[in-house]
C-alpha cells in the first residue's frame, strides 16, 4: 500500500489514510488501496471492527484530490464499493469506527458518516463544502446526514456549506464522543474493547437488524424482516448463541468462537 496503512491488533483492524501533506486527501489510487484493505478485513474471521483514521496531527481526510483529479483528467470512477471503498458497503455487518483527528471535510466527512460510530478529536471539522466548487456531495454524505441528525439541521449545514466543529457534531447526533487530541487513541481503544466483548456474532445480527430495518417502511415490518436477514440467521443458529447463556448460568466469562 502506497496511500495508507493497515494495521491488525488482536481483532481490530486500523486503516490509516497516509498522504497527510494533502491533509490525507483520496487520490484514484487510494480509492483502489481501501477499496482492498476494507475487502480483507470483511473477509477475515479473525477480524471484528475496522478504525479509520488519518495520519498527522492535521486531518481525517480533507476529501478528494481535486488537484490530482484535475491533472489526471479523466476520471476512473470509484471501485465495487463506492467512494473510499466503503460508502456503498452495505454488505459488511462488521463494526467501522471513524477517529477524526482533524478536518474532515467533502469525502472524508462522507467517510465518517459511513461509520458507524464517530469519535472526534476537539481539533476535528466537519462540513460538506462541494457547492463551494461547484460539485454535489453525491457519496451518501447528503442522505446520510439528513438521516443521521434530521432534515433542517442537515439542510442547514448542507446549503450554507456550513462548518462545524466536534463538539456541535456531538450536539447534533453525528458524533459519539469528543476527546483531547492526546486522548483519541485511547478512547478509541476504549469503544473497540467494549464492542469486542460481546459476541461477534451478535454484533453483527445488531448492526445488520438496524441498518436493513431503516430501510424497511414501518416498525412493525422491520421487526417481521429481521428473522430473514443472513447475519440474524447467522447468529440464530450459532454457537455464540448458545453459549452466551450457557456462560451466564455457570457464572463465567464467555468464550466467544464467532460461529
Amino acid at each position: 500500500m502506497e496511500f495508507i496503512t493497515v494495521e491488525r491488533t488482536g481483532g481490530t483492524t486500523t486503516v490509516t489514510l497516509n498522504r497527510p501533506a494533502v491533509l490525507n486527501a483520496i487520490n484514484p489510487d487510494m480509492h483502489d488501496e481501501l477499496e482492498a484493505a476494507f475487502n480483507h478485513f470483511a473477509a477475515d474471521p479473525a477480524q471484528g471492527i475496522c478504525v479509520i483514521t488519518g495520519a498527522g496531527d492535521r486531518a481525517f481526510c480533507a476529501g478528494s484530490d481535486l488537484k490530482a483529479a484535475v491533472a489526471d483528467g479523466v476520471h476512473r470512477g470509484y471501485p465495487a464499493h463506492g467512494y473510499a471503498g466503503l460508502i456503498e458497503r452495505f454488505d459488511c455487518p462488521k463494526p467501522f469506527i471513524a477517529a477524526v483527528n482533524g478536518v474532515a471535510m467533502g469525502g472524508g466527512f462522507e467517510l465518517a458518516l459511513a461509520c458507524d460510530i464517530i469519535i472526534a478529536a476537539e481539533s476535528a471539522v466537519f462540513a460538506l463544502p462541494e457547492p463551494l466548487v461547484g460539485a454535489v456531495a453525491l457519496g451518501g454524505g447528503l442522505h446520510r446526514l439528513a438521516r443521521q441528525i434530521g432534515l433542517k439541521q442537515a439542510m442547514g449545514m448542507i446549503l450554507a456549506s456550513r462548518r462545524v466543529d466536534a463538539r456541535e457534531g456531538e450536539r447534533l447526533g453525528f458524533v459519539n464522543e469528543v476527546v483531547a487530541v492526546a486522548d483519541l487513541g485511547q478512547a478509541v481503544t476504549r469503544w473497540c474493547d467494549a464492542i469486542l466483548k460481546a459476541s461477534p456474532m451478535s454484533i453483527r445480527a445488531s448492526k445488520e437488524a438496524v441498518m436493513r430495518g431503516l430501510g424497511e417502511p414501518d416498525l412493525a415490518a422491520a421487526m417481521h424482516a429481521q428473522v430473514s436477514y443472513p447475519a440474524f440467521d447467522a447468529w440464530r443458529n450459532s454457537e455464540d448463541a448458545r453459549e452466551g447463556p450457557r456462560a451466564f448460568a455457570e457464572k463465567r466469562a464467555p468464550v466467544w468462537k464467532g460461529s
